[in-house]
């Protein structure tokens, strides 16, 4: 009994010990601006742009909530009031979020986001529209130089990305208005261009501002029917923004029209080519802009260029260490507070029991993106809360199916000898059966860890923090260094769980022994 209480304690330390770190992760107060961005390349470094921009002129340094995934999560995440603006591009407005014509003017825009507390302003000065585009020498070959020319050639492969196949105005519409005959393959953004480098696929989709297209020599086709709509960059705000933050708005009016395109794709190759922090980009934008010396636009060595060591122990890993053991450690507490509980209430029902276990069984056949997807829709809200929610439904099925399995490995007649004892059920169970199944039961919650410490890593795509940050920002870079320094510190963490969890299960043998 002592040890079971001890186990209870335990979980309980677990949440109350990091309830410090699951408050760094918590939204920041009212006084903070709160910066969005997508997961690519350019979004990135506009959000570092606006937060610089602005930070001069708030009250306390304005946070970035970088690589919220698609135009979905990263507008519930506008409108829910999680962040305060992010950079967007009228074709996406009209379009993909308000589903309106392509043709739709600014006016026509802050009309119809009026309703919804939203507004659009500040035109950046560029366009980065979607093309297709596949390499030069295949191109010549097949004398493909345009959309229509595409079309003729239902051999070729093409690979684009999520998003772009989802869109309103993305494969599905384009397919339609070129009567285009092949199926593509789904490919994340930032690895498209190896597979196409590669000769694994023949076509992609690209933004037309991307660094690398010019450095791969891929032909840019032709949308000889004026398919796709301008693509201008803006800002998609919170109505109340300008009075919250008064100076800060000013400051970032000053940004109209000062990117052109050739900028952009300078900026983007800084970072897709060259490994330069996102941060590092804009401030050198900026400073340009204040100076009048135009902003480093090589594509050799660059002196801000990171190696893999400074990219494992950067300034930023004691940060996400924090946010990763938050949400391991809070999401397995909560799950053995509750699964632990549910399983002993349950044990003695067995129909009622397999109806429990099917349940928590379900939850582990859901991806992990669906899940999390499912849990801020019906929320309200990114980060944090959906990601614990996520990762403790996840935590329970080992946790119950443990709990269930060392009840069952009691023996018949201790539990007779219990009965004979004049003892209840409820003391059964207390002193005889849970005490037994206890270490089964902390085999449960080493398996439940192990997969929370995993799992967590997705957190990132939805604002929660955790090595999974790393591990977004080398799949939009392509960067190989930069996702292994995400991923082995969670290697390391799950080992050192691995050997804590061994040296709780010795201590236990050796008091059974």
């Amino acid at each position: 009994m002592i040890r079971l209480l001890a186990l209870a304690t335990c979980c309980l330390a677990l949440v109350l010990a990091t309830v410090s770190s699951f408050a760094l992760a918590a939204p920041p107060a009212n006084d903070t601006l709160r910066i969005g961005s997508k997961r690519f390349t350019e979004s990135y470094i506009l959000a570092q742009v606006l937060a610089q921009t602005a930070a001069p002129h708030t009250p306390t340094p304005p946070s970035v909530l970088q690589g919220l995934g698609n135009t979905a999560i990263v507008y519930e995440a506008l409108r829910s009031g999680s962040i305060d603006l992010y950079p967007e591009y009228v074709g996406t407005i009209s379009q993909e979020i308000l589903k309106g014509d392509a043709a739709m003017t600014t006016q026509a825009m802050n009309a119809a986001l009026a309703p919804l507390g939203l507004g659009v302003a500040v035109p950046l000065g560029f366009n980065d529209g979607y093309a297709l585009a596949m390499r030069e020498d295949t191109a010549q070959r097949l004398g493909v130089a345009s959309l229509s020319d595409l079309v003729k050639h239902p051999e070729l492969k093409l690979g684009l990305s999520n998003e772009f196949i989802g869109r309103a105005d993305g494969w599905r519409g384009l397919a339609q208005r070129y009567g285009a005959p092949q199926v593509p393959v789904a490919l994340d953004h930032g690895l498209a261009y190896d597979a196409i480098a590669q000769k694994q696929v023949d076509v992609i989709d690209i933004y037309t501002t991307d660094a690398k297209i010019g450095h791969l020599g891929l032909r840019v086709l032709k949308d000889d029917q004026a398919y796709f709509p301008r693509y201008d960059a803006v800002l998609l705000y919170r109505l109340d923004v300008p009075t919250r933050f008064p100076q800060a708005w000013a400051a970032l009016q000053n940004l109209k029209g000062s990117i052109d395109e050739n900028a952009m794709i300078a900026m983007n190759a800084r970072a897709e080519l060259q490994g330069v922090a996102f941060d590092v980009i804009a401030r050198d934008h900026l400073a340009s802009k204040t100076s009048g010396v135009p902003a480093v636009t090589s594509t050799t060595q660059d002196p801000n260029q990171r190696g893999f060591w400074a990219k494992l122990f950067g300034p930023d890993l004691a940060r996400l260490t924090r946010q990763h053991l938050a949400l391991t450690l809070i999401s397995v507490g909560l799950a053995a507070l509750i699964g632990i509980p549910l399983a002993v209430w349950v044990f003695p029902h067995p129909r009622l029991r397999a109806v429990v276990l099917g349940a928590t069984g379900l939850m582990q056949t859901v991806p992990s993106l669906a899940l999390l997807a499912m849990l801020i829709s019906l929320m309200g809200v990114i980060g944090t809360v959906p990601a614990l929610m996520a990762l403790m439904l996840y935590a329970l099925l080992p946790i119950m199916r443990n709990t269930v399995a060392g009840l069952n490995e009691v023996s018949p007649g201790l539990r007779l000898a219990g009965q004979a004892l004049g003892m209840t059920a409820s003391q059964r169970m207390r002193l005889i059966e849970l005490p037994l199944a206890l270490p089964t039961i902390v085999a449960g919650v080493r398996t439940a860890t192990a997969i929370a410490i995993g799992t967590a890593t997705i957190a990132a795509f939805i604002g929660a923090g955790g090595y999974g940050e790393r591990i977004v920002t080398g799949l939009a870079l392509n960067d190989g260094q930069l996702l292994l320094a995400g991923a082995l510190p969670a290697t390391l963490l799950a080992l050192l769980s691995e050997a804590l969890f061994e040296g709780v299960d010795w201590l236990m043998r050796r008091r059974r022994g």
